[in-house]
């Protein structure tokens, strides 16, 4: 236990001095509930009595009596040089006051009543995928390889120099310094013209989609989306009242020809162009031009979610949409997530220029801001270097653990799992063999402790083809190796039982 070195707080306790009961008799009874009620625990240390007296307002010789008293209850124990504790008697109450009373009321209590949309849009929503590293999870940086030490010497510098900033409330749209790093670097890296004005920082890409997504509809807006598709996203755009249109994936990305055929009137669509994800098909150039003609022709947005385009595995990135997007339709959303590490909770949003008034008024009045601390901290990490550094060393190792999957997958897999080359992403996609079923080949594997995920978990509709999603970002490539092998065993099984079943062939 963490030791506490005034005391535990003690704010709880209530005095009347208007009552006829003595100030001792109130402050024993309310510390007596406390203990009682679980509030203190065995063994843990109270405050001194001269600390109680100045934070009740009391004399020190109340207080006295007050510890007299519970020590002589047995609730207290005094330990010579050391202070006074709860007794370790006390657990809960156990020898004092009897067994807990059994819980029927809360058991049997009605279930709330929820407004409209938690209800009606939660039963659509998706279960948001597994994050433990192992593998073959997807959507986690290298974080052991993570450089710590600049981190912290960062970090340091700006809690020692900027304090009076840390501590503050900052600029509700972002910490300037971040906003006018991000602008550089997608300047320099993207190849996307913008200004500092228009970056918006957020709590992470998912809240950037549901903030768009809530400015821009209204209840049951049609909006395309990839299918499959990215799940955090289908649960923003469906919590914001969107209507999705599940568009299926060709070998040039979304299928806008079946979008206006299904609906042409739509609103918003939603796209991973440079890493479709899960497929990782790369959207053509044709279809992109495709796709921002729809939108100016129906007078609808295109979010653009780049969540893994900053690693790239040839000698030039891929181009985003947004480089080419002359009418300003579409909503550039980034992340720190993949680039960095997940626990920053850090995003951004591009806003086209004519939206930038309204995201202003939005984030000034209501909005959430994201802790300025580490904005701070990423706005230096920027700044110095170190983020440009850290990109290319990722890009070397996502490099290394991508070969590493390949050759092993390329001896332990054949006839069983086919994997889809990739250049850019921290995933890649296989195949099954005919007879295998993908949930079941799921299962499997996270009885065996590997992350596997079937295309289906991604599909708001029924799909024409099934397959895995393998990550190899965040996968150590002895792990890789060790992972393929028992991926390979597991598959051999499930094929195994696949023929022995009744009414299967041998």
């Amino acid at each position: 236990m963490v030791k506490r070195a005034a005391g535990a707080l003690l704010s709880a306790i209530r005095i009347d001095h208007d009552s006829p009961r003595l100030l001792a008799t109130q402050i024993a009874s309310s510390i007596r509930e406390i203990i009682l009620s679980g509030g203190l625990r065995a063994g843990e240390r109270l405050p001194a009595t001269r600390t109680l007296a100045r934070d009740l307002g009391v004399s020190r010789t109340t207080m006295v009596e007050v510890f007299e008293r519970l020590i002589a209850e047995g609730l207290l124990e005094a330990r010579t040089g050391a202070g006074t504790y709860v007794s370790d008697s006390v657990r809960l109450g156990e020898d004092i006051s009897g067994p807990p009373e059994p819980k029927t009321e809360l058991e049997s209590a009605p279930e709330p009543s929820v407004p409209r949309p938690a209800v009606t849009f939660g039963a659509d929503f998706t279960v948001r995928l597994p994050h433990t590293i192992r593998a073959f999870t997807t959507a986690l940086p290298a974080v052991d390889m993570f450089p710590v030490a600049q981190w912290t010497r960062q970090s340091n510098k700006h809690w020692r120099t900027h304090r009076d900033l840390m501590l503050g409330y900052g600029n509700v749209t972002g910490f300037p310094p971040l906003r006018h790093a991000i602008a550089a670097h997608l300047k320099a890296n993207q190849g996307i013209n913008c200004e500092p004005g228009q970056i918006f920082v957020t709590n992470g890409a998912q809240h950037g989609f549901h903030i768009i997504s809530s400015m821009l509809l209204k209840p049951g807006d049609k909006v395309w989306f990839e299918n499959p598709g990215a799940i955090g996203a289908q649960n923003a755009i469906r919590a914001a009242g969107g209507d999705l249109v599940p568009l299926p994936i060709d070998g040039d990305g979304l299928d806008v020809a079946e979008g206006l055929r299904q609906a042409p009137g739509f609103r918003l669509a939603f796209v991973t162009p440079l890493h479709q994800q899960p497929l990782g098909v790369t959207m053509s150039l044709e279809r992109r031009f495709v796709l921002l003609n729809a939108a100016e022709s129906a007078d609808a947005w295109i979010i653009e979610d780049d969540y893994d385009g900053e690693f790239y595995y040839g000698t030039h990135p891929i181009p985003t949409l947004k480089s080419i997007d002359h009418a300003d339709r579409v909503f550039y959303v980034g992340t720190f997530s993949k680039t960095l590490f997940p626990a920053l909770r850090l995003g951004y949003i591009l806003a086209p220029p004519p939206f930038v008034p309204v995201l202003e008024h939005l984030f000034e009045t209501y909005l959430p801001t994201a802790p300025l601390n580490s904005q701070a901290v990423v706005a230096g990490f920027m700044d110095e270097g170190h983020f440009a550094t850290h990109l290319r060393r990722m890009r070397r190792i996502y490099t290394e653990r991508y070969q590493v999957l390949m050759d092993c997958a390329s001896k332990h897999l054949p006839g069983l799992l086919t994997l889809k080359p990739t250049d850019t992403g921290l995933h890649t996609t296989g195949r099954l063999a005919t007879g295998l079923d993908e949930n079941a080949v799921t299962r499997a594997a996270d009885a065996d402790g590997i992350t596997v995920t079937p295309f289906g978990r991604y599909a708001m509709t029924p799909l024409d083809k099934t397959g895995l999603v393998l990550g190899f970002s965040g996968v150590p490539p002895e792990d890789i190796e060790h992972g393929v092998k028992r991926l390979a065993g597991i598959l051999e099984t499930e094929l195994s039982n696949q023929h022995t079943r009744p009414g299967m062939e041998p």
